[in-house]
């Protein structure tokens, strides 16, 4: 018979009894660990993932009110609401064990056990287990799936000729399990190619991790999530994104902000398909495909000691490098339509065209914010318009290095920062490493101000 992957932790204060359970479950399980002092309890839940936990009700000489096994199931419930607590019981008491079952134990056994009703009874807990772990990891997905309903994927792609080879690429990679790693200069879609190769594919799940917008020390926690207890803020059992993504795609934007002692656990990841949660000494297996995409040059941060090679390698398998909005400039004018009819339903002036000064213009213009910024640019227009046709006036660039100066906005620190940074991002080129040191401040900041901002 084979056995079940499955670990199950025995409490009980009789080693007879512990022996004996132990014999019996290895038989039908791969991994049992048994315990006589239940003061471990807490340490033991903390830092192991057991499918099972069979738990005495009576540990102190002569008291056998089965108090002691209704608390340490309790302390189990608060470590992992998701437990599997079969209690143990010598005296068959009903009343008692119902009790216990009212407070989360999912059944009990009475000693002496029949061997087919306790394996009935430790199985029927074992599939309760996973299921409960099946609704936590759906229900996770589901509130990461609808945190990116709102964002806007379904965009015009181009069909410029910068853009063919590029489709060429998703069209033979879609269907593989290669590691994709996407470059290209900020603002010029990197995602929307991300999710294009991962419609094509046969993966269930498309989950993102923008590593620029959190903060260095939520990175790990986020990627392998972790377990109840496990830090400060640790109140509950949460699955990172490598989990999340199983049988699906993981979409990791600005890869090379990943800090340089998390990149060996990362590289273990993909090497080997198995997680550990933060405080947790059990893997899990994961299965997924990776899509990478950053705008920095990794090949010099691996130069400069601050990415690895190994796990560049790792990561791009296939490599796709998008092309700048100035080398595409044919796509233009079908992105306009595109944001014209989203922003023109927002502000209510449906039927907005664009006449062909104006594109024209837009065509003649450097984009150093690439898309995001056409996309500003455009719902700007949108808004200041005051007929059916956008003319080339309607369509503003930021002047280099200049504030507002109305007293309106003299007085606002959010908008002039957003213009400033605009303004700096414009003399650079787009180029978010050189910005930010012309700003003073660090790459992820700046990262998450353009989102703060809409840049």
């Amino acid at each position: 018979m084979k056995k079940t992957q499955g670990s199950i932790l025995i409490i009980d204060d009789n080693q007879e009894a512990l022996i004996a359970l132990d014999m019996y479950l290895s038989k039908h399980f791969t991994h049992i660990q048994t315990e006589r002092n239940p003061n471990l309890i807490p340490n033991l839940a903390r830092t192991n993932d057991f499918d099972i936990i069979i738990l005495d009700m009576n540990f102190s000489a002569g008291i056998n009110t089965g108090n002691e096994g209704l608390f340490w199931l309790n302390e189990i419930l608060k470590i992992d609401p998701t437990a599997a607590v079969v209690l143990i019981t010598a005296y068959g008491d009903i009343r008692l064990a119902v009790k216990g079952i009212k407070q989360g134990a999912h059944d009990f056994i009475t000693k002496p056990w029949e061997n087919e009703k306790l394996l009935a009874t430790v199985i029927s807990a074992y599939k309760l287990r996973k299921s409960k772990l099946e609704i936590s990891t759906l229900k996770n997905r589901q509130q990461h799936l609808s945190a990116n309903i709102a964002s806007r994927f379904n965009m015009f792609r181009g069909n410029s000729p910068a853009m063919m080879p590029i489709y060429e690429i998703i069209d033979k990679v879609a269907n593989t399990d290669a590691n994709i790693l996407i470059l290209g200069e900020n603002g010029t879609g990197k995602e929307i190619i991300a999710r294009d190769i991962h419609k094509k594919s046969n993966q269930d799940v498309f989950i993102t991790v923008d590593i620029a917008s959190l903060p260095e020390s939520l990175v790990e926690s986020e990627l392998f999530g972790f377990t109840k207890g496990a830090f400060t803020d640790a109140h509950e059992n949460k699955p990172g994104r490598f989990e999340l993504a199983n049988d699906g795609t993981l979409y990791l934007d600005e890869i090379g902000n990943i800090p340089l002692g998390l990149q060996s656990k990362i590289l273990t990841v993909l090497q080997n398909k198995e997680v550990n949660r933060i405080g947790s000494g059990k893997s899990t297996h994961v299965n997924f495909r990776l899509i990478s995409a950053t705008n920095s040059s990794l090949y010099n941060m691996v130069e400069n000691g601050q990415f690895r090679e190994d796990l560049l390698y790792r990561i791009n398998t296939i490599q796709i490098e998008i092309p700048p909005l100035r080398a595409r400039v044919e796509d233009i004018e079908g992105f306009i339509n595109h944001f014209l009819k989203i922003y023109g339903k927002k502000y209510n002036k449906n039927n907005l065209k664009i006449n062909a000064a104006a594109l024209n213009k837009l065509r003649k213009h450097p984009w150093p914010g690439n898309i995001r910024e056409l996309e500003h640019i455009t719902e700007k227009a949108v808004i200041m318009s005051e007929g059916a046709i956008l003319r080339a006036d309607d369509f503003q660039f930021s002047s280099s290095g200049k504030l507002k100066q109305s007293k309106k906005h003299f007085f606002s620190l959010e908008e002039n920062e957003k213009i400033v940074i605009r303004d700096a991002m414009h003399e650079c080129n787009g180029n978010l490493s050189e910005t930010a040191d012309r700003l003073g401040i660090t790459r992820a900041t700046l990262y998450r101000k353009i989102k703060k901002y809409d840049l």
